[in-house]
């Protein structure tokens, strides 16, 4: 393939607008994605604490059921263990940040493309917003390992 050819390349910068924005709606849908994944797994945790929490509270002041009373609270704290580790809802909270930010992003391409006559849109403005989408990529992936890499907070402290 000629090193000149391929998609992309000799595109003229309202093309390149429309190329940049259909790239950031696909990181704005992938954060949504994301994002609903995550505060749903993050809301299931937290109800299912709740509500397994009660029912111990409950079923201990049942003499009959003290027994089961005791293996829901085994499973409140397997579930309060196990949360920390895959942190829902830090991952949640950063997928709502980098919806907003592609948000954004798409929001002031519009509004530069809407208030630019095509003849007077310069690939320089289009670099900058260009930057802006990848230091938004860079943030979410640094943030993501940095958590991942993050250790496990000890409840024995």
């Amino acid at each position: 393939m000629h090193p000149n050819t391929g998609p992309g390349v000799g595109l003229t910068p309202t093309e390149t607008a429309a190329l940049l924005l259909d790239k950031i709606r696909q990181g704005q849908d992938y954060a949504r994605g994301k994002k609903e994944k995550f505060r749903r797994r993050a809301s299931v945790i937290k109800m299912l604490t709740l509500a397994l929490s009660a029912a111990s509270t409950i079923l201990l002041g049942l003499h009959r059921w003290t027994d089961l009373a005791f293996a829901l609270v085994a499973l409140v704290t397997a579930l309060a263990a196990a949360e920390p580790f895959f942190n829902w809802r830090s991952r949640w909270v950063l997928m709502e940040e980098a919806q907003y930010r592609f948000r954004r992003l798409a929001d002031d391409l519009e509004y530069l493309v809407a208030s630019t006559d095509p003849a007077d849109l310069a690939r320089r403005q289009l670099d900058g917003v260009f930057d802006r989408y990848q230091a938004v990529w860079e943030d979410l992936s640094r943030t993501w390992l940095e958590q991942r890499r993050e250790a496990v907070p000890s409840s024995s402290a």
